[in-house]
C-alpha cells in the first residue's frame, strides 16, 4: 500500500502590500511598504505622527490610489479589481474611526445600523434589532439606542463607532487611533472591546496607533512603520527583546536616539 504524505499549502495573506508607495506633490509618505496581515490575525501599525499610518490605511481601503506597488485582499489586486469585486471586498470591511465619525442627525442605532439600511437595504425592524444586539456587545443599554451623538460621552461614542464597525459581521476591521482622546481606565476598556469583537467574529483585524499600551493589548503582531516603510515586525514579546535603536525609542518614548523630531521655532 501507498502512503502518501499531504502537503501543507502555504497560508494566503488576508491583507498583503507589496512596494506600496505614496507622495503628495515633493512629499514622500510611503515609500515602499511591504506588510502582510493573515486571516483571523490581529496586526498594529506603529509610529509617530505624520509616518504615515493614515496613508497606508487609506490605501488599502482604496481611498487612496498607490502611486507603486500592489494592494491585496484575499489574493485580489484591488487596483485591477472590476467595480462588482471591489464593492464585493469591500463590503467584507468594517471600520472604527479615529473620532467615532458618527451622524450628529441620526440616533445611536441608526448610526450603528446604517451600512444594514443604505446597503443591504434591511427593514428598519431587522435593522435596529441587529443594532440593538450590537450595542449590548459592546456594553450599551437599549436606552442608549434612542439618543443622539450629541448626548454621548467620548467613550461612548467609542463604542458605537465599535457596534457600527461590526453591525454587518465583517470578516475584517480596520482600527484608526482607536484609544485618542480616552482617558486611560477607558482605553483600556476599548481595548479589551476590540479584543473580544475581533475573536467573538474571527476576524481579520488591523490597528494604526501610537498607543504603545493599546498596541500590547491588541496586537498578535506589532509593525513599525518609519520613514516610508516598515522597518521592523515582531510580536509583543519580541518588541521588549529587539535591538533595533529605532523600535526601542519609539517604545521608550524617548528624546534621545536616532528618529529626531523637525522641531520649529
Amino acid at each position: 500500500m501507498a502512503f502518501f504524505k499531504r502537503v501543507k499549502q502555504p497560508l494566503i495573506p488576508k491583507i498583503k502590500l507589496s512596494g506600496v508607495s505614496k507622495s503628495f506633490g515633493s512629499k514622500n509618505v510611503l515609500s515602499g511598504v511591504d506588510l502582510e496581515i493573515f486571516p483571523g490575525e490581529s496586526v498594529v501599525i506603529i509610529g509617530g505622527s505624520g509616518t504615515g499610518k493614515s496613508v497606508t490605511l487609506k490605501c488599502i481601503l482604496g481611498l487612496l490610489t498607490p502611486d507603486a506597488g500592489r494592494v491585496e485582499i484575499d489574493g485580489v489586486d484591488l487596483a485591477a479589481a472590476s467595480t462588482v469585486q471591489a464593492e464585493t471586498l469591500r463590503a467584507q470591511i468594517g471600520m472604527l474611526f479615529q473620532s467615532g465619525a458618527l451622524f450628529d442627525s441620526l440616533n445611536v442605532w441608526e448610526n450603528v445600523a446604517f451600512s444594514l439600511l443604505q446597503n443591504q437595504k434591511m427593514s428598519r425592524r431587522q435593522a435596529r434589532e441587529i443594532a440593538l444586539q450590537k450595542l449590548a456587545q459592546v456594553g450599551l443599554s437599549a436606552e442608549a439606542a434612542e439618543v443622539y451623538p450629541a448626548d454621548l460621552s467620548g467613550g461612548m461614542k467609542k463604542r458605537v463607532g465599535l457596534a457600527r464597525a461590526i453591525a454587518t459581521n465583517p470578516n475584517v476591521i480596520f482600527f484608526d487611533e482607536p484609544t485618542t482622546g480616552l482617558d486611560p481606565i477607558m482605553s483600556d476598556v476599548i481595548n479589551d472591546l476590540i479584543v473580544s469583537t475581533v475573536k467573538t467574529l474571527g476576524a481579520t483585524a488591523l490597528t494604526i496607533t501610537h498607543d504603545m499600551s493599546s498596541a500590547r493589548k491588541i496586537a498578535d503582531r506589532i509593525a513599525m512603520l518609519y520613514q516610508g516603510k516598515i522597518i521592523w515586525t515582531g510580536t509583543v514579546k519580541e518588541l521588549d527583546k529587539t535591538d533595533n535603536p529605532y523600535v526601542r525609542q519609539f517604545v521608550a518614548g524617548s528624546a534621545e536616539g536616532p528618529i529626531q523630531m523637525d522641531l520649529k521655532a
